[in-house]
């Protein structure tokens, strides 16, 4: 025979049985609340440490502890901490706009290299290019000139597994640097050796005036040494080599990423590292 009352009545956990379940609301922001114990009603505006904040049609605030004891449209509810999805993972880029690589370690360094003229081309092109010539494990080394750049083959020659890119300062038709570049590329080592450039007669010209806060590089007149024109044109301090080196750091300062350079550096350089990068 069926007993309807069950077994034991006084069993532990009737009372749980019998509860009515409350669904569980999340507090999220602008949520309307009424405060059952005191009709207290409000938007959420906060949740934190276990409590709610709650601001009512006059801007007052209070703050509830989170759990039962409050309805929405009337209805009792469980108001619970509103669940935070997990943040998503940013892709951190580098100065020169690629995606930087999840493993930032530096590669061991390849027999290829890239030359650069002077200290000052060098360290443009670490400070836009650095964290992607890490990761390739390019070394970048500066020359002191192109004149030089057939004695350092003669020392050390290209190959195969050994290419060369090199970036010239001014490098336009029937300069002097375009006749060594074009002598060296028909020469022995031609085969592995990449030489390009930009058309300006300082890399300091490869910084975008907009990044410099002028409206264009002065002009300076012939027998007037480059930098030290600029320098004066500018207004800036040219007694010595000191003037000259706080010149340049100060352009450089004003470079934060590919954006402040001149379209034809950033491809010329781009080009030396796909080159030099080549299995």
């Amino acid at each position: 025979m069926d007993d309807r009352y069950g077994t034991d009545v006084l069993a532990d956990g009737w009372r749980a049985r019998a509860a009515k379940q409350l669904a569980r609301v999340e507090a999220s922001r602008d949520l309307v609340v009424e405060v059952a114990a005191d009709g207290f009603c409000g938007a959420v505006v906060g949740v934190a440490s276990g409590m709610v904040e709650l601001e009512d049609r006059r801007a007052r605030r209070r703050l509830f502890p989170l759990g039962p004891g409050f309805l929405v449209e009337g209805v009792d509810v469980v108001l619970v901490a509103p669940v935070v999805a997990p943040a998503k993972p940013q892709h951190r880029r580098t100065a020169s706009g690629s995606f930087a690589a999840a493993d930032a370690r530096a590669r061991v360094a390849r027999a290829s290299r890239i030359f650069v003229e002077g200290r000052h081309d060098a360290e443009l092109v670490e400070k836009v290019w650095g964290d992607d010539l890490r990761a390739e494990g390019v070394v970048v080394e500066y020359l002191q000139g192109i004149d030089l750049l057939d004695a350092a083959l003669g020392e050390e020659p290209p190959s195969a597994q050994r290419r060369y890119g090199v970036l010239v300062d001014h490098l336009v038709p029937n300069s002097k640097e375009s006749r060594i570049a074009q002598a060296i590329e028909r020469g022995p080592h031609g085969a592995h050796i990449r030489i390009v450039g930009h058309p300006w007669i300082d890399v300091w010209q490869c910084v975008t005036p907009r990044a410099m806060g002028i409206e264009n590089w002065p002009v300076v007149p012939r027998g007037i040494e480059f930098k030290v024109g600029v320098c004066r044109a500018l207004g800036w301090p040219a007694r010595d080599q000191a003037d000259i080196a706080r010149a340049w750091q100060r352009i450089l300062g004003s470079v934060r990423s590919y954006r402040d350079l001149e379209p034809a550096f950033l491809g010329r350089v781009e080009e030396l590292i796909d080159f030099v990068t080549q299995d």
